[in-house]
């Protein structure tokens, strides 16, 4: 399976069947100034109603979409998602927000959308095993590099590769991605949107893997 990161929140994973997912597709701004959403894909999910996460319509071909909280399973692939909130207060500020899990190819994705709080136990636990994580680290509308950190920490997953933070196509009041890297071991800068990953071939230790934005 291929994972490719179109930008913001916005990933593509491709199985090797060919079979496409995307998760929370944006909406270009005056904010969020990656390129406009071409791609196709088969399934498209969404962690909440906000413009950068939910522009479905870009999204080409007629995706299943999955916005609710629970268990679906659509082409044998097997998603699962639970709820936290956009904010540290129980969503008062920003709203709910889903937690995506889902299995390709024998690996499992976990996309945390725009959590906003540190996980808790029983958080952890419904989320079960985790391979690769797709987590937000800007901080302000997100977890910050702190909390990013902790929560990637208790998830123990294989890689990490993260979102939703500042450089020169996100002019949100958010951090770049380099707070979150400091101090880390297994760091991996790719000069690519997109990276192959095979079950029983990922890292033995977590490693960290910063995509360049496709659009």
């Amino acid at each position: 399976m291929k994972i490719k990161w179109l930008g913001h929140a916005t990933f593509l994973t491709t199985a090797d069947d060919g079979t496409k997912i995307i998760n929370d597709p944006y909406a270009t701004s005056n904010t969020i100034k990656y390129g406009e959403i071409k791609e196709s894909a088969d399934i498209v999910t969404v962690s909440h109603g906000h413009g950068d996460h939910n522009n479905i319509a870009a999204v080409r071909g007629n995706p299943r979409v999955i916005k609710e909280v629970g268990s679906a399973e659509v082409k044998g692939i097997k998603f699962k998602s639970i709820t936290s909130y956009h904010d540290n207060t129980a969503g008062s500020q920003r709203g709910a927000n889903l937690i995506f899990c889902f299995e390709v190819d024998g690996i499992r994705v976990c996309h945390l959308g725009d959590l906003g709080h540190q996980l808790g136990d029983k958080d952890i636990s419904g989320l079960g095993k985790v391979d690769i994580l797709l987590t937000p680290v800007g901080g302000f509308y997100t977890i910050d590099a702190k909390v990013a950190t902790e929560v990637s920490n208790r998830l123990a997953p294989r890689v990490i590769i993260p979102m939703h933070y500042k450089n020169d196509k996100c002019a949100a009041p958010i951090s770049g991605v380099d707070d979150f890297l400091q101090g880390k071991k297994g760091v991996k800068k790719l000069d690519a949107s997109e990276t192959e990953f095979k079950a029983g071939k990922l890292p033995t230790t977590t490693q960290i893997i910063v995509l360049q934005p496709a659009l």
